[in-house]
């Protein structure tokens, strides 16, 4: 019995470590984007962060795709860990 714990155990544990909640690319700060988006670092965490202060919150996730770094299939893999709470709506 001892022998089935111990790796469903750890099974347990890499599983819910792995898991990141979604983050908001319009309020988190680099720090935080490298930490929950996969396939983002440091660079282009600071490069997201960058692109909103120039030209204001992100109004859809294929927005993203604007930032030097940000590719389609790194943008599809995190697609599901992306929101966009803090986005202002479009001037008419």
């Amino acid at each position: 019995m001892k022998k089935l714990v111990l790796p469903f155990a750890f099974l347990l544990v890499t599983s819910l470590s792995s898991y990141a909640a979604p983050v908001d690319v319009n309020s988190a700060d680099a720090d935080k984007l490298a930490k929950s988006l996969s396939g983002v670092g440091p660079a282009i965490a600071a490069a997201i962060v960058e692109y909103r202060k120039q030209n204001g919150p992100f109004q859809s996730i294929d927005e993203l795709l604007n930032v030097r770094g940000v590719g389609s299939k790194m943008l599809e893999r995190n697609q599901k860990d992306i929101v966009l709470r803090s986005k202002i709506p479009p001037q008419k």
